[in-house]
């Protein structure tokens, strides 16, 4: 059972972490209005130059993103899209938006109509027009056009395949790129010759622009080739349907268009992008409330990346350089290689692989924290171990290595009441895991 001090903390800094990064926060801090005069980071635009301001929002962020652009530009907006996966009842955008759902972690037929409703809205913009885009992460699935000859169903078998052998978000996000007309700089080449403004909340490890929801209006330094080497990389792990295959060999072969590219001449005048926030951000926001806490608090590494069953054993050796009261945060983005037919997420995985090696550690706690509120395919942010929890598993007959086995992390942590929930929150930039010496 864990005390009940150490839930109240874990709250605390979950809940810091994730009102960090939400848009009615970062949105104005990076975002202001002076009558005409629209300033972004430092950059200037006249808003009074544009005939239709137009505002295309995609991703489990883009409720509150494209609310908070309102807010600042509401009198300028023509019309806007927003494309998401929880659509919160108590929304207040107007009538001038159209809000969608779309299908997540795999795109489904509500990801297509969301895509085919925005490419209809950027078919209206003009010379004389600008369009803002909001994206943040989930827009790869949430968003999904595929190409000519590449079917629904096939492209959702894929997807599914992809997710489960391992390949990390930019492979993924490579692939998904040859395979899909709205990303890849998809959309920029349709708002053309629209003025453009993207700004974007990043849920990748370093935030590369054309990695976050798969770059829909940015340029894409990878290639067809790129695709498919990838696909023959994990050619071992999963079977890929043989039109994927043909797909990329075409594109190889100069048959298909690539994506967009940075020296391409259809740019519009204005194309710019500006990154508004990340993990490092939630990350520092924690520490400094582990700090108004009474703990040392230091933010190790917000670029983690790996197996989350192998980071999980590694993590708890960190623990030897904490003194009392000292925390220790990491943020970036884990893998997952599914091998069995249980539930979880990266973020449960990661703490079910600690917990043997938890026990090794009396007084210390590790927590993960999926800041989008799901981890995975659950509606768990994540889970506590502590040094007990090994102990408590045994007591309740509980294997954590034939858990981690099925890949059941959610049933694992359910059945000792050590899960972390939090809602879906409106915003996404990937995970963070906290080590704590109480």
């Amino acid at each position: 059972m864990i005390e009940e001090n150490i839930t109240e903390i874990v709250k605390i800094l979950s809940k810091t972490a994730i009102e960090s990064v939400l848009p009615v926060h970062f949105i104005p801090a990076a975002v202001s209005r002076k009558g005409k005069k629209l300033t972004i980071n430092g950059e200037s635009y006249d808003l009074g130059r544009y005939r239709h301001i137009y505002i295309v929002s995609v991703g489990k962020a883009a409720v509150g993103m494209a609310a908070a652009l309102d807010d600042i530009i509401h009198s300028y907006v023509t019309e806007g899209i927003i494309l998401t996966k929880h659509i919160p009842e108590e929304h207040t955008l107007g009538k001038r938006y159209r809000v969608m759902k779309g299908g997540h972690p795999v795109p489904d037929e509500d990801s297509i109509a969301g895509a085919d409703a925005i490419l209809t809205l950027l078919e209206k913009a003009g010379e004389n027009d600008l369009v803002i885009f909001l994206i943040s992460g989930g827009g790869s699935a949430l968003m999904s056009k595929p190409v000519e000859g590449l079917d629904l169903r096939t492209y959702q078998d894929f997807c599914s395949e992809v997710l489960g052998c391992g390949a990390d978000i930019q492979e993924f996000n490579t692939l998904r790129k040859h395979l899909d007309r709205v990303k890849g700089g998809g959309l920029a080449k349709c708002a053309n010759p629209a003025d453009q403004i993207t700004l974007i909340l990043s849920d990748v490890v370093g935030s590369p622009p054309d990695v976050i929801a798969s770059g829909p209006t940015v340029p894409d330094p990878s290639t067809y080739q790129d695709a498919l080497e990838i696909l023959d990389r994990y050619s071992d792990h999963a079977s890929f349907p043989k039109c994927i295959r043909d797909i990329l060999e075409r594109g190889c072969a100069g048959e298909l268009s690539e994506t967009l590219k940075a020296d391409e001449p259809i740019q519009p005048d204005i194309a710019d992008a500006f990154l508004l926030a990340d993990n490092r951000l939630a990350a520092i926001a924690a520490a400094d409330k582990g700090e108004e806490l009474g703990f040392d608090a230091q933010v190790l590494n917000t670029e983690l990346t790996g197996e989350a069953k192998v980071i999980g054993t590694i993590l708890p050796s960190f623990f030897s350089e904490l003194t009392e009261f000292g925390l220790l945060i990491f943020g970036g983005e884990t893998t997952v290689n599914i091998s069995g037919n249980g539930l979880g997420g990266r973020n449960l995985e990661l703490a079910l692989a600690s917990v043997k090696e938890m026990a090794k550690w009396p007084d210390c706690v590790l927590f993960t924290l999926a800041t989008d509120g799901e981890d995975g395919p659950t509606d768990a942010a994540g889970a506590i171990v502590t040094s007990e929890t090994f102990r408590e598993a045994l007591d309740l007959g509980l294997d954590p290595d034939e858990y981690l086995r099925n890949n059941d992390s959610y049933h694992f942590f359910q059945k000792l009441g050590n899960l972390i929930r939090t809602d879906p929150s409106g915003t996404n930039v990937n995970d963070l895991t906290f080590l704590m010496k109480i």
